[in-house]
């Protein structure tokens, strides 16, 4: 296989081109998937749901990292599951923003602060089935398994159960800083996630009011009309390779594409895709895009902020230096959510 430049020299032997055949301009001219019909109406009505069920979050500190105080908890998620995550709250007492911050597939080692400023209190749930922290609780935690899991009814699919469990994990977070002191009650919320916690974080941020913002880093799960008719290395070749078995299963992943989702988005959205990556392949993560900019014209109240990554889920050259920009970005990202919100 011939690659187009630099990837060529960046990723001698690929067995795929991580490209999949678009240029920037052709990426950028992707759309979201075509809506299925009750899309909406399943996505509130799960969320009506979830709103008003206690988190009845058990805390034990385990120490400070860098400006916060950590510890871990438990919280009641989706179907009275209870999930592990991380809580870290600013040592000096002063939280502005919480920040409910996802992760990539495979789960999370440890809380990882590149992103959070430091008058931010954090919540990083770990998604159900996942490592190190909720490993086979709910879920399978193998990836090819994980993302199929529950696939043959939208109701059990785990990705819609992933992206319920970030609202229960958003309100984990408001019981555990419930009477700490300097928290204000209404404390606005703000999103994070990488891949596939970029793609449940476009499913769970549109319908969830106390979110005033979102970073999804090359989001997954996005316009699967593109996924499923491109091979790649990541949990969208489960997805593939299932539904060319069972394409009923199609209809599932409609009612849990991230690119729609996005297209109810009503909050800023800083969207991170890559040019490159046989993992999440860039169609997708662009359709996440499209979604969000058709948002904003529609006049929800979302502004889509776009930066293009040279690849996603590999290391190249200049990588450091962009992840750095990246880093700072959402975190400047956070503040400008934040002044919309006491405009």
């Amino acid at each position: 296989m011939t690659l187009p430049a630099p990837y060529d020299a960046w990723f001698p032997g690929s067995p795929i081109d991580g490209t999949y055949g678009y240029d920037r301009d052709g990426l950028l001219a992707v759309p979201p998937a075509a809506e299925p019909d009750g899309f909406a109406d399943l996505w509130r009505s799960w969320h009506a749901a979830a709103r008003d069920v206690p988190a009845d979050v058990v805390a034990e500190p385990v120490g400070r990292q860098g400006a916060h105080d950590v510890s871990f908890v438990t919280f009641t998620a989706d179907g009275g599951l209870r999930l592990r995550a991380w809580l870290a709250v600013p040592a000096d007492g002063d939280v502005r923003v919480g920040i409910v911050h996802g992760h990539g597939y495979g789960g999370r080692e440890a809380p990882s602060f590149e992103r959070v400023p430091r008058d931010a209190a954090v919540i990083f749930p770990v998604a159900r089935g996942l490592g190190v922290l909720n490993a086979g609780v709910g879920a399978p935690d193998v990836s090819t398994e994980h993302v199929l899991h529950g696939i043959d009814d939208v109701e059990t699919y785990v990705l819609g159960r992933c992206a319920v469990d970030l609202w229960h994990a958003a309100t984990a977070l408001q019981e555990a800083l419930a009477g700490v002191d300097g928290v204000h009650a209404d404390l606005p919320l703000y999103y994070v996630g990488t891949s596939f916690g970029g793609g449940v974080g476009a499913l769970a941020v549109p319908w969830e009011d106390r979110f005033v913002g979102a970073t999804l880093e090359v989001p997954s799960f996005g316009q699967y009309d593109e996924r499923l008719a491109v091979p790649c290395t990541g949990s969208g070749e489960a997805q593939r390779r299932y539904v060319a078995e069972h394409p009923e299963a199609r209809a599932v992943l409609a009612l849990t594409d991230a690119s729609v989702a996005a297209t109810y988005a009503r909050v800023p959205v800083r969207v991170e895709c890559a040019l490159w990556d046989t993992h999440v392949p860039p169609p997708g993560q662009f359709g996440v895009t499209a979604g969000v900019r058709a948002a904003e014209r529609a006049g929800t109240g979302a502004e889509l902020e776009l930066a293009v990554h040279s690849a996603g889920h590999a290391e190249y050259p200049g990588q450091a230096r962009e992840m750095a920009a990246a880093f700072a970005a959402t975190r400047a990202h956070v503040a400008r959510a934040l002044a919309n919100v006491t405009r």
